[in-house]
C-alpha cells in the first residue's frame, strides 16, 4: 500500500494528558478517517477469499491414486493382507516367520489381533521388518510402536500374541523355546470376539519432488512376501475353524498352504499416513495476500504520522509515548483480527463447494482442527499487523519496514518448498512464518512446527518488536 500524501487527518483530541481509553478511541477515529484505509481492510479480505477459490479450484485428486479407498485428507492406512480366525474370548496365537522379502525397510510380516475388518478398527500387531527388527505396533492416528529388546533381529524368528480380556502381549523367540516380552497394551475397545492371525503388509516407496510452486508426491507400490509355519491358535475360536482373508492390498495380495506353512503376499501400510491432503491449510494459505495489505496498512499508520508531523499532536496529548504507540498496536490489531476473521471464515465457506467438486472431503466447519485455523488465521493477521506497526515505528521508513516484515513473514512461507526438508523446517520455526502453522488440520510428513507453537513464535514477534519501539519512543524525539 503506497502512501498518499494527498490523505490527512487531524487529532480531534485537546493537548495535555489524556486517559487511555479516550487515547484508544483517538486511534481509532484516526483509522476509520482515512478512506483509503478502511479500503485495505476490505481488500484485504476480498484478496483472501478469492485467492482462496483459486487455490480450491486447483485441487485435484489423482483417479489413478493407489490408496483411493480413502479419503485425500485420511491421515492413516489400514492395508496389507491379513490372514485369521476369530477368538471368542481369552488365548494366543504363535507362529514363526521363516522368511520375509526385503521389499522395504518397513515391511511387515507377523501376528495381527483386532477387533473387525472395518478401515481404523483397533488392533495390535508383532511383526518382524527388514529394517527395523521386531516391533510391537498399535494404532493409527497415534501409533504405539515398541521395538523388541537387544539388537534388531529379522526373520527366521518366532512370534506369540496373546489375550487376555483387553490386555495384549506380545513375545519374540529365536527357537521357539525362550520367550522375551517385546510388550504389553490395553486396548478398552477390543472386547468380545476379535479377529487374529497373520499379517503381512509393505509400504509405498514415497519420492517427494519440492520446488519453488509447491512439491510433487509420487509414490509406488511394494509388494510384500513372507511365509510363516508352525502357526497355533489356542483359545475358543468361532466359525468352522478355517481361515478367512482380510485382503486390502489393491489386488495384489495372495495367500497359500502347503504342508502346514503359509506363503503370504501383501502391500500397503498399517499405521500412521504422513502425506496426506490438507485442503483447509491450503485455502486458507490465500491469507498471505490479505498479511501483505494489512501488513502495508499498519507501516503506513505509523510512518505516515511521522512523515506529516502529526505524531507531535498524539504526544502532547498523551506525553507517555509507549502508550501511544500501545493504542495504535491495539486498534490496528483489532481491526486486522476481525478483518481476518471475516476473510478466514468467509474462504472456508466458500471453498467448501469446490473442493467436494473436486473430490475431495475437507474436514467441516464445526471440526475442532477448522475451527484453530478460522481463529488461528485471524490472530495470524493481527500479529502480522502489530509486528508491521512495531518494525515501522523503529525504522520510520515506509518501504524499510514493509519490506523487513514481508521478508521475514512471507518469504520462508513461499521459498520453504524450494529447500531441502531440514532447512525448510528451521526455516519455518524461527521465523514469523511459524505463524502459518495454525492453519494446519492434518499432520504431515512437513510438518515443522505445531500450530499453536508456530502462532506463538508469531505473536513473539510481534510482541517484542512492539516493545522495543515502545522503548525507543521514550527515548528520542518524534
Amino acid at each position: 500500500m503506497a502512501e498518499n500524501s494527498g490523505t490527512t487527518y487531524r487529532s480531534t483530541v485537546p493537548a495535555g494528558r489524556l486517559g487511555f481509553g479516550r487515547l484508544l478511541l483517538a486511534e481509532y477515529t484516526k483509522l476509520r478517517s482515512v478512506p483509503r484505509w478502511r479500503l485495505t481492510l476490505v481488500v484485504a479480505a476480498l484478496l483472501t477469499v478469492t485467492a482462496g477459490m483459486l487455490i480450491a479450484a486447483g485441487y485435484r485428486v489423482n483417479d489413478d491414486d493407489d490408496a483411493a479407498a480413502y479419503p485425500p485428507t485420511a491421515q492413516f492406512r489400514d492395508e496389507g493382507h491379513f490372514v485369521y480366525q476369530t477368538l471368542n474370548g481369552d488365548g494366543q496365537v504363535t507362529a514363526r516367520v521363516t522368511h520375509q522379502d526385503r521389499s522395504h525397510p518397513w515391511a511387515k510380516a507377523g501376528l495381527m489381533v483386532r477387533a473387525d475388518e472395518e478401515p481404523g478398527a483397533t488392533y495390535a500387531a508383532v511383526v518382524a521388518t527388514p529394517g527395523h527388527g521386531v516391533r510391537l505396533r498399535s494404532g493409527f492416528g497415534t501409533v504405539t510402536d515398541t521395538a523388541a529388546a537387544g539388537d534388531p533381529v529379522s526373520a527366521p524368528v518366532w512370534l506369540r500374541l496373546s489375550r487376555s480380556g483387553t490386555r495384549i502381549t506380545a513375545h519374540e523367540s529365536a527357537d521357539g523355546r525362550d520367550w522375551q516380552r517385546v510388550g504389553t497394551l490395553d486396548l478398552p475397545d477390543l472386547e468380545g470376539a476379535a479377529q487374529v492371525g497373520m499379517v503381512v503388509a509393505s509400504p509405498d516407496e514415497v519420492e517427494v519432488e519440492r520446488h519453488f510452486s509447491g512439491e510433487a508426491i509420487l509414490a509406488e507400490g511394494t509388494l510384500g512376501r513372507a511365509t510363516f509355519d508352525s502357526v497355533r491358535l489356542d483359545g475358543a475360536t468361532g466359525g468352522d475353524g478355517g481361515w478367512r482373508e482380510r485382503e486390502r492390498s489393491q489386488g495384489s495380495g495372495e495367500v497359500a498352504e502347503t504342508d502346514g506353512s503359509f506363503t503370504v503376499s501383501g502391500s500397503g501400510d498399517v499405521g500412521r499416513f504422513d502425506y496426506a491432503d490438507d485442503p483447509t491449510q491450503g485455502v486458507l494459505s490465500a491469507s498471505l495476500l490479505g498479511v501483505v495489505a494489512l501488513v502495508a496498512l499498519a507501516v503506513v499508520s505509523v510512518t505516515s504520522e511521522y512523515r506529516l508531523g502529526t505524531i507531535r499532536t498524539s504526544f502532547a496529548a498523551h506525553p507517555r509515548r509507549a502508550r501511544v504507540l500501545l493504542a495504535k498496536a491495539l486498534v490496528v490489531g483489532g481491526a486486522a483480527f476481525a478483518t481476518g476473521l471475516v476473510a478466514a471464515l468467509g474462504t472456508v465457506l466458500a471453498t467448501d463447494p469446490v473442493l467436494r467438486s473436486n473430490g475431495l472431503a475437507p474436514l467441516p466447519l464445526g471440526d475442532p482442527a477448522v475451527v484453530r485455523a478460522v481463529i488461528g488465521t485471524a490472530t495470524l493477521m493481527a500479529g502480522a499487523a502489530v509486528f508491521g506497526l512495531g518494525v515501522a515505528a523503529v525504522l520510520r521508513r515506509t518501504a524499510f519496514a514493509v519490506a523487513a516484515v514481508l521478508l521475514l513473514t512471507l518469504v520462508p512461507q513461499v521459498a520453504a518448498t524450494g529447500f531441502p526438508l531440514p532447512v525448510a523446517t528451521w526455516l519455518e520455526r524461527l521465523t514469523p512464518a511459524a505463524g502459518f502453522a495454525v492453519q494446519q488440520t492434518v499432520q504431515r510428513y512437513d510438518t515443522a512446527i505445531g500450530p499453536w507453537s508456530g502462532l506463538g513464535v508469531m505473536l513473539a514477534y510481534a510482541v517484542l518488536t512492539l516493545a522495543v519501539a515502545m522503548w525507543l519512543a521514550e527515548r528520542r524525539d518524534p
